[in-house]
């Protein structure tokens, strides 16, 4: 009878084994901060020996820096959306993504935003940046408004860093639902909208299109029937009448 002898392993080239290494080290930072990840960790986990990952990155600090920048731009890229639907139907779906991803990666993004000592250091503050830049500049390109102000710019940016407040304190003790969440944001980025367009006039024309297009069971139709059903309420109906009598 016939003995069955195993294939022999193809051996790693240069680029593979590096690239297996990056993805072993980017998959033990998401799922433990990456303070707490030793070289070991890395080598058993990639099937290597410590001098093997030395001989690829002279540290753990480029390690890391090697798998942040794989994590970057895989979470920037969740932020491109075709500029087709309703705004915020378009923003409740990128939403989605990056909650999957805060999901997938939730001791390495936690600690990434905290800052820890190694995620702490001038290269990977950059790296950041370029992230909230890269969301920046696409949630300025689903507005589609020309020329957009100051004003515009700092309610984008505000929401932004509000997302990565709210991811994280999501993260802490997930009490309130996944789903609740990603409604929230985008219609936290609605209000903070609507709050922009009452002081910059300009935007008023763009913002009625983006009204228009918008649909009754989505983000802004919820958000616009929540707050219809909250002001008719008696008391906050009396309320705002005080309020807006000398207007």
């Amino acid at each position: 009878m016939a003995t069955r002898t195993s294939a022999p392993r193809r051996r790693l080239s240069v680029d593979e084994r590096r690239e297996q290494l990056i993805e072993v080290a980017l998959d033990l930072f998401s799922r433990r901060s990456p303070d707490e990840v030793s070289i070991d960790d890395i080598a058993t986990a990639a099937g290597a020996s410590r001098p093997l990952v030395y001989h690829y990155f002279p540290g753990k600090q480029s390690l890391y820096e090697s798998a942040l920048r794989r994590a970057a731009d895989e979470l920037s890229r969740r932020f491109h959306e075709p500029p087709e639907g309703p705004l915020s139907e378009r923003l409740h779906r990128v939403m989605g993504r990056y909650l999957d991803f805060v999901d997938d990666h939730g001791p390495g993004f936690a600690a990434l935003l905290r800052g820890g000592s190694v995620a702490a250091s001038p290269w990977t503050g950059a790296v950041i940046d370029e992230v909230r830049r890269a969301a920046h500049d696409q949630i300025l390109s689903h507005l589609a408004i020309d020329a957009p102000g100051p004003r515009l710019r700092l309610t984008v940016r505000t929401w932004i860093a509000t997302a990565e407040i709210t991811a994280l304190e999501w993260l802490a003790d997930r009490s309130i639902p996944r789903e609740e969440l990603q409604l929230r944001l985008v219609q936290e980025f609605v209000a903070a909208l609507t709050v922009t367009v009452s002081h910059d006039p300009g935007l008023l024309p763009a913002f009625r299109d983006l009204l228009a297009a918008e649909s009754p069971t989505g983000p802004t139709g919820s958000l616009l029937g929540q707050l219809t059903r909250l002001l008719a309420d008696p008391q906050v109906a009396a309320s705002a009448r005080h309020l807006t009598a000398d207007r």
